[in-house]
């Protein structure tokens, strides 16, 4: 018997490969002899960078950047396993490794205080640093994590990092973050990186907000980052005009209206900054995942898939590990079964959407704390359950 265990990470208590070794080893009481397969997943947010590496045997490149507020910060992200070098070949090729960034890695609200933020100031250079050293690396094909960014300066700071200049009617390059982009008369193309134009950008990206107007990067991400009703007016217009000067610029091969495209405004504006700017492509997270970790070919002849994440609720519809990796199962029709830290409103619609079963593994109420201290042991156990309850059908 084969099984694929293939879940999201738990947040605050277990990695998602941490939660796949206490699948196994519960399944593995009731089932010694299985051939067991873990595929730690991610849907593009925190924990992205984490699972590809563990699911691909890869490697993490850390550095120092700089951070949303201008002050060095220590970033890492992730270079896939030898299973993407060139066939047949003892050493890593470059050419087909792909890296792995979490922009909140650099640019996350994590790293400024709660009363210190304000992203009429803050800048996603630190993304850019990072892609450029994936870049210097020999790297040609990257995944790009949004979410979870102290921005809103629609990848202006990026753009700076990998080489745009950025101009002042007078000629000056513009500051950092949204205040800069009121300054922005031109974009100068002569310094940007080389090696961009030759590396395949893929985004995860699981909003779809446009770049500015009342469903904007502004107005609805903008409060959480510190922005005041005032400032959230302020950041849309200059996010508006950043968008004019790009859909200006000769030397950019657009589409036109770029900024009205869903996703452009995720993570302060990063979308459209890097679809404007950079060619990449917008998918759903959990897609990208799926193909990067070669999931497909991971759950060839086998008999079960156990997924799962923290919480399944109505919200895993949404995109969400669980539901990715069950969409690629029933394609390969194999049961599917669900493991949860707990189950919210909506839970039950996973199941209609072709899920087995799923089950939460908190075996009675506890302290908030406790819960996530205990979560190895009541996954073990709740996967033991399952592999006994399984066993009666053999």
């Amino acid at each position: 018997m084969k099984i694929v265990i293939a879940p999201d990470s738990f947040k605050e208590s277990l990695s998602a490969l941490g939660v796949a070794n206490a699948i196994e080893e519960g399944f593995k009481r009731i089932f010694p002899d299985a051939e067991y397969c873990k595929v730690p997943m991610a849907d593009g947010g925190e924990g992205t960078v984490q699972a590809m590496v563990d699911a691909t045997n890869g490697q993490l490149v850390t550095l120092q950047v700089t951070g949303p507020d201008g002050q060095p910060v220590s970033a890492h992200y992730g270079i896939l396993g030898a299973e993407n070098s060139v066939e047949g070949s003892d050493n890593l090729a470059p050419q087909k490794l792909t890296a792995v960034i979490e922009m909140a890695e650099a640019s996350g609200l994590h790293h400024i205080k709660r009363d210190r933020r304000n992203p009429m100031l803050t800048t996603s250079y630190g993304t850019g640093e990072l892609i450029r050293d994936a870049l210097d690396r020999g790297i040609r094909h990257i995944i790009l994590g949004l979410g979870g960014s102290a921005t809103n300066d629609g990848g202006a700071g990026m753009a700076q990092a990998l080489g745009f200049t950025l101009l002042t009617s007078q000629g000056n390059a513009i500051t950092y973050g949204a205040a800069g982009l009121t300054q922005l008369a031109s974009i100068n193309t002569d310094e940007v990186h080389p090696l961009l134009s030759n590396c395949q950008i893929d985004v995860a990206c699981d909003v779809d907000n446009p770049l500015c107007g009342p469903n904007g990067a502004s107005a609805i991400f903008g409060p959480q980052k510190g922005a005041t009703p005032q400032m959230v007016t302020e950041l849309d217009n200059a996010l508006r005009h950043f968008a004019s000067i790009v859909n200006n610029t000769s030397q950019l091969s657009l589409v036109n209206d770029i900024d009205l495209f869903p996703g452009a405004g995720a993570a302060g504006g990063m979308g459209f900054g890097v679809m404007a700017l950079l060619d990449a492509k917008l998918q759903p997270g959990v897609d990208i995942v799926v193909q990067a970790v070669k999931l497909a070919e991971k759950m060839d002849k086998a008999n079960l898939v156990i997924t799962g994440e923290g919480r399944m609720d109505s919200q895993t519809l949404s995109g969400k590990t669980p539901m990715g990796v069950m969409q690629q199962a029933i394609k390969q029709d194999i049961p599917v079964i669900g493991i949860a830290g707990c189950l919210g409103q909506g839970a039950e619609d996973i199941l209609a959407q072709g899920m087995t079963a799923i089950f939460p593994i908190i075996p009675s109420l506890s302290p908030l704390d406790d819960i996530l201290a205990n979560a190895h042991n009541n996954l073990v156990n709740t996967a033991q359950n399952i592999a006994a309850s399984l066993k009666l059908s053999i």
